[in-house]
């Protein structure tokens, strides 16, 4: 590791390298006789004695708050308070707040001092969120409620956050929430639960007559309270409902591909994954087994690979990158340049939506599962297909890093197929790869960049789909990527919280 250059000054901030360096006086608010706060490169430097509000007793200290984990501050009267998310063990935050007495409370220079605060505190994320939040009350085995009051709600209130709580009653009650939502009232629509409610989020606000304009204007996000927290851990970085709270302060406004899933004569939305063979069926098969948590879908898999089961289907795909090192590249490019399509722009600011497009959903450019095959489609047999498992993120799981070359907003979704006829030690090979992340470099497993697919299952009378973690009808279906149609909140604003892939001799970033 480089040493730290000793030119280098870190209570000097370098906020933009065209703006003048701020002076220590100007970045230093002097409070009280033996305490200041200084704003320093990437962190508040308190020195002094501390009045922390939280803790008994006062004490003389040195301490370094990441702007990241800044929640809020302002003066009121003669005090400036300052509240942030303070780390604690188990991979908790909790809210603390520490208080100052100023002499001067008109001052100008500590009102700019709180404002200067602010602005690294939250940078390109938008302040004082207005959130919609809903929450599953059989989520995470009935502990969502509890959850939501102990670790989310008072992040959410220091930070000056609006939220309006409403309990999902029943199976689809989000669907229909959403559907009625004004999205002019709220900046977010949270989901207090695991994937299931997020799935609902989305196919409810599809389903609005402005559905393009209300997919762009409220950001989804997920309070991880379920047996299954995918997106937090992609988007947030960890399924803590503390710190996922902390992260949706903070978060910035992000374009995310939606999956159109037609079947039969419906349409609906995806936004994680869709699997047919061993993953669907070691997932939804086991639903009983829920008290298992995600052991059960490693117990599903055992079983069902012991057996050799095969799914044997037709299948058409519209490839867009086939190769592994064709898609490290794709990876590599997606990741280097972060400017986005004009037509995704909008996502980022919900107020500059072209009123001009239609109503509705886009129209689907392959057609329906009803039409002829898309042109350029072959439809070929798949006899011996053991896994179909398409991802639009890659941790399916904490832990379960299955597609690290996916983006948020890249057009594609990433394919995954596994034979279903390979050894029982090669295919456990691929269970054991995914933790330590050499899953894609396994050469079972074939791994594509698509944009569309068509998959007819066959020889089966019965069987699973899953589409972000749902069951559907054991019958043909096909999808396609819209890009960016959805809005998310992130902590990079362009890629997802996961190791990736890159070039061969290349860094990962």
């Amino acid at each position: 590791m480089a040493s730290r250059s000793p030119e280098r000054d870190p209570f000097i901030d370098p906020v933009q390298s065209d703006r003048p360096q701020r002076s220590i006086e100007e970045t230093t608010l002097i409070v009280g006789r033996t305490a200041s706060l200084t704003l320093a490169t990437d962190c508040l430097i308190v020195l002094g004695k501390t009045s922390i509000r939280d803790q008994i007793t006062e004490s003389k200290t040195t301490q370094a708050i990441p702007f990241y984990n800044i929640l809020w501050a302002d003066i009121s009267g003669f005090e400036v308070t300052i509240r942030y998310a303070r780390p604690m063990p188990r991979n908790v935050v909790r809210v603390s707040t520490i208080n100052y007495p100023i002499e001067k409370p008109a001052d100008t220079h500590a009102a700019s001092w709180v404002g200067s605060l602010l602005e690294r505190a939250y940078g390109e994320s938008q302040r004082k969120k207005r959130i919609k939040l809903l929450i599953n009350p059989f989520g995470g085995m009935g502990k969502a409620q509890k959850l939501y009051l102990r670790d989310i709600e008072p992040i959410f209130a220091a930070a000056r956050c609006e939220v309006d709580v409403e309990k999902t009653q029943y199976r689809g009650h989000a669907v229909e929430i959403s559907e009625n939502l004004d999205p002019d009232a709220f900046d977010v629509i949270a989901a207090c639960s695991g994937d299931g409610l997020p799935y609902e989020i989305f196919n409810g606000l599809g389903k609005k007559e402005d559905a393009r304009r209300a997919l762009n204007k409220l950001a989804v996000v997920q309070l991880p309270c379920g047996t299954g927290n995918a997106m937090s851990c992609n988007l947030n970085g960890t399924d803590s409902p503390s710190l996922a709270a902390l992260c949706i302060v903070k978060g910035i406004r992000t374009p995310l591909d939606l999956i159109s899933i037609t079947q039969r004569d419906q349409r609906t939305l995806s936004f994680l994954s869709q699997s047919v063979g061993i993953v669907a069926e070691s997932d939804l098969a086991t639903e009983h087994l829920r008290w298992l948590g995600s052991a059960r879908f490693t117990y599903g898999f055992l079983v069902r690979l012991l057996q050799k089961t095969v799914y044997p289907c037709d299948l058409a795909i519209k490839v867009e990158a086939a190769t592994k090192s064709e898609v490290r590249e794709h990876y590599r490019r997606a990741i280097n340049d972060r400017s986005l399509p004009e037509q995704h722009r909008h996502n980022l600011d919900p107020e500059d939506h072209d009123s001009r497009q239609e109503p509705g959903l886009p129209p689907l450019q392959f057609g329906t599962i009803s039409d002829d095959l898309p042109e350029g489609w072959s439809l070929f047999p798949y006899d011996t297909l053991g896994n179909f498992y398409s991802g639009n993120m890659a941790f399916m799981a904490p832990d379960a890093n299955f597609f690290p070359a996916t983006l948020p907003n890249d057009g594609c979704m990433d394919l995954v197929t596994v034979d279903g006829d390979i050894s029982r030690t090669a295919a456990i090979k691929c269970l054991l790869a995914i933790g330590p992340g050499k899953f894609f470099d396994l050469p079972q497993v074939n791994y594509r960049k698509i944009s569309g697919y068509r998959i007819v299952p066959k020889n089966q009378k019965d069987g699973y789909i899953s589409i972000d973690g749902e069951r559907m009808p054991f019958a043909p279906f096909q999808a396609e990527v819209h890009r960016g149609l959805g809005t998310v909140l992130s902590k990079s604003g362009h890629v997802y919280e996961a190791p990736g892939v890159v070039t061969k001799g290349r860094e990962s970033a």
